[in-house]
């Protein structure tokens, strides 16, 4: 599928695929799925999973298949045990962030690395080389089958002090998420703070936090730009997030059942891919006033353009600090599985 389709014709796949299911809902048991979705408040879950569980799947099922659906912060979980959770039977099918899961495996940080992916068309490049490696992990370590891999918007620097390149983390304060973000900035000179998202905004209105990480549009839409005033416009990592079923329960679902469930899966995680392309470029707009901000209210936070050696500088901290940090702390298999798979497309032997 072509990186530049929109989100309408992503939409049209995912109609496509109803209508190939619909050919099989006649061999579908009536089921009722129990599904814990991602974070409740941001565009993934409302304007993508929520559809896909309370239409797609009952459209393409011929109304056999229901499902219920909550965010797994809305169960008052905080995302690093919904991977668990799955394994132990306790969530039929749920939506693991990797970067949340560091100390359950470090396998989970292969596509976490700070400077990896620059762009969205090589996040998807990253996300699919590294997929069968996270597949593989979810499956022999916890007893989860891996459905689909995709991503949130491009994560950028939010900080609410004037910030003019990377060497000004020196000193500075900044909310990570993951092991892998909280290693770079402790590179930069920085003191990395592990905070909740929504406990961003008034640690950086009281100056816990002089700086945090987050995706472009959910920084917006968590209102992030009337407390910072900054946006540092390179993209440190991509949020990425995945959907998992329990590998018992989806044994023992009917095969045509399973047909569906991964079609449509399928369908969804390409159009999540696109939607996180778009939503990097819309949040960055809005967050800075900018013309291709199609929400309101505006924000009025400046961008910063971040110069070609800042670039180089991040590319040469992932390759020469980040990533051998990585390995260490990293099994045989697991850097065996990044060498085969990430590396190749960057050149990098661990």
């Amino acid at each position: 599928m072509k990186a530049e389709m929109t989100i309408g014709t992503a939409m049209a796949v995912l109609t496509l695929a109803v209508a190939a299911g619909n050919a099989l809902a006649q061999d579908i048991p009536e089921t009722e799925l129990n599904v814990v979705g991602s974070i409740s408040s941001l565009s993934q879950y409302k304007d993508f999973e929520v559809p896909f569980w309370s239409e797609t799947i009952p459209e393409a099922s011929g109304g056999k298949v229901t499902a219920t659906l909550s965010g797994f912060d809305e169960l008052g979980l905080k995302g690093g045990e919904v991977l668990r959770l799955i394994g132990q039977g306790v969530i039929q099918i749920g939506a693991p962030i990797p970067a949340y899961l560091a100390a359950d495996d470090p396998t989970n940080e292969i596509l976490e690395m700070p400077g990896l992916s620059p762009d969205a068309a090589t996040a998807r490049k990253m996300a699919a080389a590294a997929e069968p490696v996270y597949a593989r992990m979810y499956e022999e370590k916890f007893g989860v089958k891996l459905l689909a891999l995709a991503a949130y918007p491009g994560q950028m620097l939010f900080c609410n002090a004037e910030i003019a390149a990377l060497a000004d983390i020196a000193g500075k304060k900044v909310r990570v998420s993951g092991r892998a973000q909280s290693e770079f900035i402790d590179a930069l000179g920085g003191t990395p703070v592990t905070l909740a998202f929504g406990e961003v905004v008034p640690a950086l209105q009281n100056k816990v936090a002089d700086c945090a990480i987050t995706g472009t549009l959910p920084g917006y839409s968590a209102k992030w730009y009337e407390v910072a005033t900054h946006l540092y416009g390179q993209i440190v990592t991509w949020g990425h997030l995945s959907y998992a079923v329990n590998l018992d329960f989806w044994n023992g679902l009917d095969p045509a059942l399973q047909n569906l469930l991964q079609t449509e899966m399928d369908a969804l995680e390409e159009t999540l891919w696109q939607a996180a392309a778009e939503q990097t470029d819309l949040g960055v707009a809005c967050n800075t006033g900018g013309a291709g901000c199609t929400l309101e209210p505006a924000g009025t936070m400046t961008l910063v353009e971040p110069s070609e050696g800042d670039r180089e500088a991040l590319v040469g901290l992932l390759k020469e600090k980040l990533l051998p940090a990585w390995a260490a702390r990293c099994s045989e298999d697991c850097v065996t599985g990044f060498n085969e798979t990430v590396g190749r497309l960057i050149d990098v032997k661990l």
